[in-house]
């Protein structure tokens, strides 16, 4: 007999309860928390012990068994279960302009006809946290002299308002001695410097989206190697 492998009662433990129930007067509450089912469910399995039918009975209704059903029915938990998630996730919003302002880099693709063995360009970005206002440039490395570039020319030279904060990832590029470029330009200009927990990315998300943005955005314009 094939049977669901989370089968809570297989035949014979429909049989022992039926033993139990006839010769040792089991009641149906001490019998449901053995065998941790509900009242209902031993009611059930006398009614059908009472026939001498101990085997797990198959939905009559044809729909249940149709995979369209299934499938529509896992979209259903799916939206459900995203819905949740959705509710649960903790967002926040900075008080005023400067307060934070993220930064992150990532490496271009390889363009049509580039070789693997060619320097890559990085791409350089900065978000306020409270404005959304985006600074953004194309460098070509990942030092830390390039990330001081960005924040003197880009950032600040533009910037209206007086930043708090600098938020980044534990790279190289932003994080260091107090002689690193990067730190030593953020100390100089008065800026603070908050870092992500390791390996968790996802804590400086809305550099990362916006990363992505602009990615999805350019591989619309751009031929890429493949």
């Amino acid at each position: 007999m094939n049977m669901h492998k989370r089968i809570r009662l297989t035949p014979l433990d429909r049989q022992e309860i039926w033993r139990l129930y006839q010769t040792r007067q089991w009641r149906v509450t001490d019998l449901a928390t053995r065998y941790r089912v509900s009242r209902p469910t031993i009611y059930k399995v006398l009614k059908n012990a009472r026939l001498q039918s101990f085997s797990p009975k198959k939905s009559t209704n044809a729909r249940y068994r149709n995979i369209q059903y299934g499938m529509k029915r896992l979209a259903k938990v799916e939206q459900s279960i995203q819905h949740r998630l959705k509710q649960k996730a903790k967002r926040y919003n900075k008080s005023y302009p400067g307060e934070l302002m993220h930064f992150d880099t990532k490496r271009l693709p390889l363009l049509q006809g580039q070789k693997t063995t060619e320097a890559r360009d990085y791409l350089f970005v900065a978000i306020d946290d409270y404005s959304r206002e985006l600074y953004a440039d194309i460098l070509p490395d990942k030092t830390q002299h390039s990330a001081k570039a960005f924040l003197l020319s880009n950032v600040l030279a533009q910037c209206p308002y007086t930043i708090d904060y600098a938020y980044s990832d534990n790279g190289k590029e932003y994080k260091g001695t107090p002689q690193h470029a990067f730190v030593k330009a953020c100390r100089d200009n008065g800026i603070g410097q908050k870092f992500t927990r390791i390996a968790r990315p996802q804590t400086n998300g809305k550099a990362e989206r916006v990363i992505r943005t602009m990615m999805e955005m350019w591989h619309e314009k751009q031929s890429f190697k493949v």
